[in-house]
């Protein structure tokens, strides 16, 4: 799909954000005015909002934060700063203000924020290798939150009726259906699983991802795909709870995917809540995987050695997975055998997050990132899930080892899959 950002090196700053904003307009341009203004996520902010928070959030962090510029619009920057993740949909009401600005005077604002920031990278990028770690961290704090904020957005537009908006134009098509997977179960042996990173060791990473720590894992057993749409039908069938992509006509079942409604394709991977995957674990006699697990599984290898991807050492390329804007939506479980990890598990990252059962906690030793010092100490609450992986529209800078994801266990509307395990 052309969407797709090539690689780019780590240190191509200026690049780097421009691809972003450009993907990140492309997004905002597909939608009508009606849907622009609307809210089709109950539990977050209009899509309006997003089109101020993202160049407003950049040159709050960078410009402001790491460089001691003064506020450029001040009212508007504390507007458009920081996004919601409240627990009911009258929270998240009562947080908007009374009337947004126009969407002209927001453009208007983004274009200088933008300037700003592009300024500001341009030096950095210069000065990459001098960089005090203030700003190191800020630059790539603002880059790869606006990736991260490509996908949340596309979870709402997901849910934006679909004569609301249109496919970009040069975008592939919604991928076919295929064959099932056949049915495996994979034995990993007990050994040692590395969650996080030294922030010595890596370019950038989240506060959550930091210190690196080895948990012992015992022998588990899991599933070497995802569970699928033809499997959580069976479900389903026997009373349990559909997923939200699901749509139930007359007396057949279809997918609700990007940019139309398709028969429902028995070979994806079932997009559920973390409180839907369990109900079906359990009806299973199963579980799902913790985040340690997941590690094992996805990054350990039968030589007791940890990869950098289930695959290897070899960067992310799309022979390896469904990731990065490829495609909209997800293909049939077990599509690439090339990123199969060292047990033969497929699917680990890309084409839907994992829900693992590990509430989202700090790491021994966190200490909050000075850009962002937010960014987690909010959701260690218990009330929030690691998961792990990436999907379809997982931008391909985000795929290490060490990061870590997390919602709340009802929240049905993002990408996530699940497979099921036992000792």
């Amino acid at each position: 799909m052309s969407v797709a950002i090539r690689a780019l090196k780590r240190t191509d700053f200026v690049d780097w954000y421009r691809a972003n904003r450009k993907r990140s307009s492309m997004l905002f341009d597909m939608l009508s005015a009606d849907a622009y203004d609307s809210r089709p996520i109950p539990l977050r902010h209009p899509v309006r909002f997003y089109e101020g928070h993202l160049p407003a959030f950049s040159y709050i962090t960078l410009v402001r934060g790491a460089l001691g510029a003064p506020a450029m619009d001040d009212a508007m920057e504390k507007l458009f700063q920081r996004g919601i993740d409240p627990a009911s949909a009258t929270a998240a009401q009562s947080s908007a203000p009374a009337a947004w600005p126009a969407r002209e005077r927001v453009q208007e604002l983004a274009r200088r924020w933008d300037a700003e920031v592009l300024a500001a990278l341009s030096r950095a990028q210069a000065e990459s290798g001098a960089l005090s770690p203030r700003v190191r961290e800020a630059v790539y704090t603002v880059l790869e939150h606006e990736q991260m904020h490509h996908e949340t957005l596309l979870y709402m537009l997901h849910r934006v009726p679909l004569d609301h908006k249109h496919r970009p134009a040069g975008t592939g098509g919604t991928p076919a259906d295929g064959p099932l997977p056949k049915a495996q179960r994979i034995h990993v042996p007990a050994g040692v699983a590395t969650l996080g990173a030294n922030p010595e060791d890596v370019d950038f990473g989240w506060d959550n991802e930091f210190r690196a720590t080895q948990v012992e894992v015992a022998a588990f057993d899991v599933d070497a795909h995802s569970v699928t749409n033809a499997d959580y039908l069976k479900f389903v069938e026997s009373g349990g709870e559909p997923p939200l992509f699901w749509i139930r006509r007359d007396d057949r079942w279809q997918q609700l995917a990007m940019f139309e409604e398709i028969a429902l394709p028995a070979a994806w991977p079932v997009y559920v809540s973390l409180e839907q995957a369990k109900a079906y674990a359990q009806w299973r006699g199963a579980r799902l995987l913790s985040e340690p697990e997941f590690q094992r599984a996805a990054f350990g290898a039968p030589d007791g050695a940890e990869r950098s991807y289930p695959w290897g050492e070899e960067p992310f390329s799309p022979k390896r997975g469904n990731l990065d804007f490829q495609y909209w939506d997800p293909v049939p479980a077990g599509s690439y055998p090339a990123g199969v990890s060292a047990w033969g598990i497929h699917d680990l990252v890309g084409n839907g997050w994992e829900w693992t059962s590990t509430p989202f906690g700090p790491l021994p030793g966190f200490e909050p990132m000075v850009s962002y010092p937010v960014y987690s100490n909010d959701f260690f609450d218990g009330d929030h899930f690691v998961v792990k992986g990436g999907s379809a529209v997982t931008a391909r800078d985000l795929v290490r080892r060490s990061l870590r994801n997390w919602y709340r266990p009802s929240y049905p509307y993002i990408y996530a899959k699940f497979r099921l395990v036992s000792n």
